[in-house]
């Protein structure tokens, strides 16, 4: 019973995870403006990622197994941010016309 329990949540994260990356690929070909899809990619990836190694890390039986499945979490959940920051920098230092697609009160 508590292997059932262990599956059907793990199905309930990873399923999440998956909705997650979706709308991160719908949100990269919908917006046109860079920053949205920056904005789109990151957050869907972060959190796709989370909900999927999530499913994994719920599903492992060994102790060993759940800190193999932690390294790459932490180190993603580190850097995937910090590269949309940093595409969005360059973006904001390279683009003459950044301010055209501001809206203005």
């Amino acid at each position: 019973m508590l292997e059932w329990i262990r599956f059907w949540i793990a199905a309930i994260f990873l399923t999440a995870g998956l909705i997650f990356f979706v709308g991160a690929v719908i949100g990269n070909c919908r917006f046109r403006y860079i920053m949205n899809r920056v904005h789109a990619a990151g957050l869907g990836d972060t959190m796709g990622l989370f909900f999927v190694l999530l499913s994994l890390i719920i599903s492992a039986e060994h102790l060993l197994e759940i800190g193999k499945l932690m390294m790459p979490l932490i180190f993603l959940w580190i850097c995937s941010p910090v590269s949309s920051h940093f595409l969005a920098q360059i973006e904001y230092y390279t683009n003459r016309h950044f301010y055209d697609h501001m809206d203005r009160i």
